[in-house]
């Protein structure tokens, strides 16, 4: 029976189910000026505490779904915690229990209002105060800067004494402050970000006048503050020449994006907004207080489209063609005209959903949105979000430029990803519209409390819905739940909607995505906080000479017959005990330089120049988006070299999240040609030169793009086509499609590219042009790729109408009506449209899906040849890297779709259960499937990642990949980016029943597979061992499973478990949870870890790790914000860790071990002297020597030791990424290292004292004129030029690099002293020190002495290095050994960020050596089998993959063996060399894995029936007992 259309009149709607409202660009200049973007970037934030995932479209409403309700419903009351802790009230007063005293609300919210940075212009000084006394050296220097103020202790210039530590406190603060106020910029362009909200009417919920005095003195002060600096920088401005440096370019600041063309972010501050309103677009009047576009809304049948206005309640559509496709019509005749629908076919009539407008209230006219502030916006507001806008706060969604309440979201900013995510308006909300609507609507919004689950939320409106034919009577009482569906968060950005008009319901700190963000963590180095206790070893030193110094200075003053009875006046004391004590301090101010006061001071110097540095390299420049490597923290350089551990988030952080459609598979036979980077891996493991190979597949690829865009131009001349935008290079497609395979093969081909064409929920985008450009938004990428492919090949998806999808039919238009959509999400792992074929009225269901779930649900008994033969297709896909998927479809009869669509929309209208029964009845309909063929798309890595890991896994380094993904896509791409191997066997940890107690069973079975248990001993053990694990495991979770096992009884053994495996994959993880995985190894493990990613959801785990890098890439810049380091690119990471980190570190640990060492000698030779003095704290070299000291003579060399010293070059670094292992083994810097040091130091000022004093202690020192030189001034000349000059040569020996700054630098500084002691004692205000250098200069003692002193000083440390060098030589030894010999010039001519190249170091093969694993039998369901099959890279050594079934051990499909020749062919053989190039080089897969529930094998999927089609009669009828 034919289907009559809907009447205009008709209280029917049409059974179209979601996702069919998709606003159309507007052309034109109104167009034009509405589609800006005013924030690119949204920083710091972090997304937590994720549910399992749903699936966008199955979770929204539409207009034939009518929503949940409170009446009877259970639903809306679970998960609804505390659902009466808030209530927000609109346009009703506040009862009395919401009130104070004073008749205020007694509920405060929280500002809008963000702040990331540390520090306040208030606070900063106090609290980097703070921060830096934790520092214990500091709070030292303090306390000796006091005692040195009483007159008691005998310091000579106290003033002077506290000069290094207020320029170390002001530098540091400088530094710290620099790096906050970049914060604080973002902050307040964030917070003073425009937003259109509701003015002039009574928000209830707040009190405006709740502001102190105090407040309003800071905003004054802050106002005037900004006007002040504005007028500055402007006048700064014109006097700098136009552009930005280099230097600029690494700021943060907005940029465009390349993807979407967005325009920066404009501040309230600045001119006009550029958004025209409705007033300014169009030229009829409209009424007051709107800023809106006006909804199109004509009804079927009607001439010229014309623009309505926002009364009509409900349009039929959201938009027409006809503006589109007037011109198509003259030309073809019009839009084919699909068969009319039969009445009996149409669901029941559409609900009254009721409306929050109270038609008994009057408006004042006075609201009207205006432009505002984001920092403004506060709990009750509405807002009104326009397109490309981000979302301010937390907001219900009430009405939207879609008259069925859709919008679409973009949330890259939280989860990194671009596809659009749909979400739908209250229905009782989508009458609100105006800003008089606004001002009439009455109701309550019972709130769950702010809670940090980003996938859930729990609310209700209520309402009292007046009886329009007694608007005067009492009402009844109305509700609506309100979900996550019908929220937009802060962060996301509205997409393809013109507008839309919600209510916010969280602001600032309490919305979901600022809850998780956490505080901004202040991140010290390992060295640095390992510091404070070598510093306590130096105090206990101090402590045992201060004490010595006071015991020997009371016990000389206790003896009644020294010396000093006869010379001295009198002790300070008065008595022996109290001189003691007096002694002590003053000898804690003398030797205060054992603790290194300017060790700090220096350290920050090197590592800015270090942070300057990796800023500087050039090979770490992106020239895409003109960005270098950022750090945004200058002092955690040195942990760069000491990683471990490495979290990597995966889209856009591993992957460029695009999708390439490449290959397909249709009726048997397989199209396109590829060369991915998954095969290349294969090619390599097999000892193929992928270089050439390489070439060769790029040449005959190019040359099958040109055959093919020629081929297909003489078929059908597609104006939508574009040359560069081609993924899919198949001749032989077109030459089939052009019927050179015979009829059936062209019929399949057309089908096949229909079907893409016709099953998906994207949405389309015209760009004007000549022709215009058709570009497709989709929920997922996937889906775009899919559809744009069918474009290319012909089969164009020119948009949807009120019922359907209009398709250019290789240059014919014609209009398929969508009958329903059946939606995908994680559990169906398929979507459907059921389609009403335009040509003879037949209704065909059209499914694609993963190919298990495709192949249990085709028709028994049929296609057996076809389903083998594209099952081997499929797995070839696969091993290619390639995402594959399944197409089918099957044709419906008339009287069986009727019946399926009654239960149908039962199943939608339900109250309880909705999603579950819309389930069960999609799996009524999707069976008996006919076989259409399968496609394969690449999800592109980003350049250089597969080299990348697998450089960081030769350097030692532990690679986890921590999604949100599916777990099938994160294996796929582990095997594309050699995460994942052939022989590992994959542990799938997945615990289906959520019980604590399975998933210690499940840990209890993994862990006797390694023979442990999980104990106490097994972890001492686990930390101390820092070697890689073996690569035959790799462990797979999913976040459920994972939130279990991070219980406190269960995460040591998960721990020890992982540790146990070469790869951990956790997908479907939230960002709190990824968070918690990061602390649960660096705190477990006792290691340094590093997170990447470049998302507002990998936030958490990037703040959590010891050194966050956020990618600067095209998916905004709010893991940027928040990191350590930023970075353009994933390859970037190998540069910035195995050569910089590598540096820095081994830099820092010599420099600071050769501080101690330098102030230990001079400070041990001052003491020395005191033991024969009495101990009175007198001086035994010059003041000035003792200022100069740190200051000039010895600091230079090390400072330069710390910034440009260089064991290996870069390229040695990365060639031999072995060197590394020092670092994750802690090596460089050690107490061993520390205390052999210090016991060199005390050796060493034991000669350079004791030289000197034996050649003063025969008292027969005189000169030539007769004069003495023994007074304690000129006998300090001697000790103190041969100090400095043994330390100098001593740093200089412990540097590798001896280049001729290093060496002029230690010269000049050792020639310093002498040429001081020249120029100062040559005056008379050096008192007593008068003429002292020609003095001592001119005795041959001094030079001999000199020279003496320093040989015996070094000979014992020259001796140790050089026994240690040839006799145990460490491997950077060996490797400088090899350099000098001339093995690594050949890098000399390789790229220094390159890949790792065939001449590293034999001892990368380690890591490699294959394994051996036990074979491992999983039993697997259906359901959790994966889309998209894995990638395999097998080794030379293993067998043929895929070869093994998990069950009878034969051989490949169909118990025979891989041929070589293609399959036969419809009409006659034609080279494909990308199919025959991996046909060539398959092999054998590991049982274990194939037997695992993550890999579909063609053997499995031949052997798989249609066990879903068993007893379907049963399932339907007990499915329709359920729904009634």
């Amino acid at each position: 029976m034919a289907v009559q259309p809907q009447e205009a009149d008709s209280n029917v709607s049409m059974p179209i189910k979601r996702l069919r409202w998709a606003t159309q660009r507007v052309t034109g200049q109104s167009g034009r000026r509405k589609r800006h973007s005013i924030i690119d970037r949204l920083h710091k934030k972090t997304v937590a505490n994720e549910k399992k995932r749903e699936s966008s479209g199955t979770a929204s409403m539409d207009g034939s779904h009518p929503p949940d309700t409170l009446e009877g419903s259970d639903e809306s009351e679970a998960g609804n915690q505390d659902m009466g802790e808030r209530r927000i009230y609109f346009n009703r007063s506040l009862p009395d229990e919401a009130k104070d005293e004073d008749g205020h609300p007694i509920v405060k919210y929280t500002k809008n209002k963000i702040r990331t940075a540390k520090y306040t212009p208030v606070s900063f000084v106090p609290k980097n105060l703070w921060w830096q006394f934790h520092n214990i050296a500091n709070i030292y220097f303090l306390f000796i800067i006091i005692l040195a103020f009483f007159p008691i202790f005998g310091a000579s210039n106290p003033e002077l004494g506290s000069v290094p530590l207020i320029f170390i406190l002001f530098v540091t603060g400088v530094k710290d402050g620099i790096e906050d106020y970049r914060r604080t910029v973002l902050d307040n362009e964030l917070n003073n970000s425009p937003v259109h909200r509701l003015v002039r009417w009574k928000n209830v919920n707040i009190t405006e006048d709740d502001v102190t005095y105090w407040r309003r003195i800071k905003k004054a002060t802050s106002r005037a503050l900004r006007w002040i600096f504005g007028r500055w920088r402007a006048f700064r401005h014109r006097k700098r020449r136009p552009g930005k440096t280099y230097a600029e370019r690494a700021l943060d600041e907005p940029r465009r994006s390349d993807e979407t063309g967005r325009t920066p972010r404009v501040s309230i501050y600045s001119n006009a907004s550029k958004r025209a309103s409705v007033r300014s677009l169009h030229s009829q009047p409209e009424e007051e207080g709107i800023r809106m576009t006006p909804v199109p809304s004509p009804s079927p049948g009607a001439g010229p489209r014309r623009e309505a206005t926002l009364t009509i309640d409900r349009p039929t559509t959201a938009f027409s063609f006809e503006h589109v496709f007037g011109e198509l019509e003259s030309v073809n005749g019009g839009v084919e005209a699909s068969p009319k629908p039969n009445r009996e076919s149409l669901p029941p009539a559409a609900r009254d959903y009721g409306s929050l407008i109270d038609r008994t209230r009057s408006a004042t006219g006075d609201a009207e949105f205006v432009k505002d502030r984001w920092k403004s916006v506060e709990v009750g507001d509405f807002v009104r979000i326009f397109s490309d806008d981000q979302i301010p706060a937390d907001v219900v969604i009430l009405s939207t430029s879609d008259p069925d309440g859709a919008c679409y979201v973009e949330t890259k900013n939280l989860d990194g990803e671009t596809n659009l995510k749909v979400r739908q308006a209250l229905h009782s909300g989508r009458k609100v519209k105006h800003a008089r609507d606004c001002e009439k609507a009455v109701f309550t919004i019972e709130s769950e409390m702010p809670h940090a689950n980003l996938y859930h939320y729990s609310g209700v409106v209520r309402w009292n819905q007046h009886d329009p034919k007694d608007v005067n009577g009492p009402g009844e009482s109305r509700a609506e739940p309100i979900s996550i569906q019908n929220m937009l968060l802060r962060g996301c950005s509205l997409r393809n909607t013109k507008w839309v008009l919600g209510v916010v319901v969280y602001t600032g700190e309490e919305t979901k995505i600022m809850i998780n963000s956490g505080i901004t963590p202040s991140k010290r180095s390992r060295i640095a906080r390992e510091l404070n206790w070598y510093i306590i070893y130096n105090f206990i030193l101090l402590f045992i000479m201060c004490l010595v110094s006071g015991i020997v200075q009371g016990v000389t003053w206790s003896k009644p017959d020294a010396s000093h009875r006869y010379f001295e006046f009198g002790s300070i004391g008065g008595k022996p005990s109290l001189d003691g004590f007096i002694t002590f301090w003053t000898a804690l101010i003398l030797f205060q330089n054992l603790v290194p006061i300017s060790l700090y001071i220096s350290v920050e110097i090197i590592k800015t120049a270090q942070a300057f540095f990796i800023y500087s390299d050039s090979y770490m420049y992106y020239d895409k988006i003109d960005y270098p490597c950022t750090p945004k923290s200058w002092n955690i350089s040195d942990d760069l070299g000491q990683i471990e551990y490495i979290f990597s988030d995966k889209t856009g952080t591993l992957t460029q999240n695009v999708m390439e459609f490449k290959k397909c598979t249709i009726n048997g036979v397989p199209y396109g040609e590829a060369y991915t980077e998954a095969q290349a891996g294969m090619q390599k493991r097999l000892g193929v030169d992928i270089e050439v190979e390489g070439e060769k597949a790029r040449e005959q690829i190019a040359g099958d793009r040109v055959r093919m865009l020629a081929d297909i131009r003489k078929i059908h001349p597609n104006p939508y086509l574009h040359d560069d935008e081609l993924t899919f290079v198949a001749p032989d497609f077109v030459a089939d499609l052009a019927g050179a395979a015979g009829e059936a093969q062209k019929e399949a081909n057309m089908g096949f590219m229909l079907a893409l064409a016709l099953c998906h929920t994207v949405i389309t985008e015209r760009t004007p042009g000549d022709p215009p450009k058709i570009e497709f938004k989709a929920q997922s990428p996937d889906e775009a790729a899919l559809v744009a492919t069918a474009r290319d090949c012909g089969f164009t998806v020119m948009g949807r109408n009120d019922d359907g999808i209009i398709v250019n039919v290789m240059g014919v238009e014609k209009e398929y009506q969508v009958l329903n959509t059946l939606e995908f999400n994680s559990t169906r792992k398929r979507m459907s449209a059921i389609i009403r074929m335009p040509e003879d009225g037949r209704i065909v269901l059209l499914c694609k899906g993963a190919d298990s779930v495709i192949y249990s649900r085709l028709k028994r008994g049929e296609q057996a040849d076809l389903r083998k033969t594209t099952a081997d297709h499929l797995e070839m896909f696969a091993r290619e890297g390639l995402r594959t998927l399944c197409i089918a479809q099957r044709e419906l009869g008339e009287e069986e779709y009727r019946i399926w669509n009654k239960e149908h929309d039962l199943a939608a209208a339900a109250v309880q259960d909705r999603e579950d029964k819309l389930d069960k009845v999609a799996d009524m309909i999707e069976r008996e499937l006919i076989l259409i063929g399968g496609t394969a798309i690449e999800d592109r890595l980003q350049d250089g990642v597969p080299d990348t890991i697998a450089l960081l896994a030769d350097a030692g380094i532990k690679l986890w990949v921590l999604t949100g993904d599916k777990v099938e896509t994160a294996i796929n791409i582990g095997f594309s980016c050699n995460l994942l191997t052939n022989e590992m066997d994959l542990i799938v940890f997945k615990i289906d029943d959520d019980r604590p107690e399975s998933a210690a069973a499940e840990l209890a079975k993994h862990l006797a597979t390694f023979n442990i248990s999980g104990s106490n001993e097994e972890l001492r053990a686990a930390r101390k061992n820092h070697e890689p694990p073996a690569p035959t495991h790799a462990i797979v979770i999913d976040g459920d499973s994972l939130k279990l096992v991070l219980d406190d009884e269960l995460r040591q053994k998960f721990l020890l478990l992982c540790k146990q495996c070469k790869s951990v994959l956790c997908c479907r993880v939230s960002p709190s949870q990824k968070a918690a995985v990061v602390q649960m190894v660096k705190s477990g493990l006792d290691v340094m870890t590093l997170s990447i990613g470049d998302g507002a959801n990998d936030v958490a785990m990037i703040q959590e790790a010891d050194v966050g890098v956020g990618i600067a890439g095209e998916e905004g810049r709010q893991a940027v914000m928040s990191s350590d380091y930023a970075i353009g690119q994933f390859r970037f990471l190998q540069r910035l860790v195995l050569v910089h980190g590598r540096w820095s570190y081994r830099r820092l640990s010599e420099t600071i071990a050769n501080f101690f060492y330098k102030n230990l000698v001079w400070t041990f030779a001052l003491f020395w002297y005191q033991l024969y003095n009495s101990a009175d704290g007198s001086y035994l070299v010059d003041y000035t020597y003792i200022l100069l000291y740190n200051l000039a003579f010895t600091s230079l060399p090390i400072i330069l030791m710390g910034i440009l010293d260089q064991d290996v070059s870069d390229q040695v670094s990365l060639a031999v990424p072995q060197l590394y292992h020092r670092g994750i083994e802690r090596k460089e810097w050690t107490q061993v290292k520390f205390w052999t040091y210090i016991i060199d130091a005390l050796y060493q000022s034991l000669i350079c004292f004791y030289m000197t004093y034996l050649l003063f202690a025969p008292a027969t020192f005189v000169t030539e004129n007769g004069r003495g030189l023994n007074d304690t001034s000129r006998m300090g000349v001697f000790v103190g030029c041969a100090a400095v000059t043994v330390v100098n040569v001593y740093v200089l020996l412990n540097t590798y690099r001896w280049d001729w700054l290093t060496t002029l630098l230690v010269t000049l500084s050792i020639l310093l002293i002498w040429f001081w002691t020249g120029v100062y004692t040559a005056s008379t205000s050096s008192d007593l020190f008068y003429k002292a250098a020609p003095q001592v200069y001119g005795q041959l003692t001094f030079w001999a002495v000199g020279f003496l002193t320093v040989l015996i000083c070094l000979l014992p440390r020259f001796t140790a290095k050089a026994v240690q060098k040839i006799f145990r030589p460490r491997d950077v030894d060996i490797i400088r050994e090899q350099i000098r010999q001339g093995h690594f010039d050949y890098l000399d001519d390789k790229q220094a960020y390159g890949s790792q190249t065939e001449a590293s170091s034999t001892e990368s093969s380690d890591l490699a050596k294959e394994v051996p694993a036990k074979k491992r039998e999983v039993g697997v369901a259906d359901d959790e089998r994966p889309i998209y099959p894995p990638s395999v890279a097998p080794t030379a050594t293993t067998h043929n993959p895929r070869s093994q079934n998990g069950s009878d051990g034969t051989d490949y499909t169909g118990h025979r063996r891989l041929s070589m020749e293609p399959p036969h062919r419809p009409s006659f053989d034609r080279p494909r060399p990308s199919f025959d190039r991996l046909r060539s080089s398959m092999e054998r897969t590991r049982a274990s894995f194939e037997a695992s529930p993550d890999f579909t094998s063609a053997a499995l999927l031949t052997r798989l029936e249609s066990s879903q089609c068993h007893g379907q009669s049963r399932r339907a009828a007990d499915i329709t007992a359920d729904l009634r």
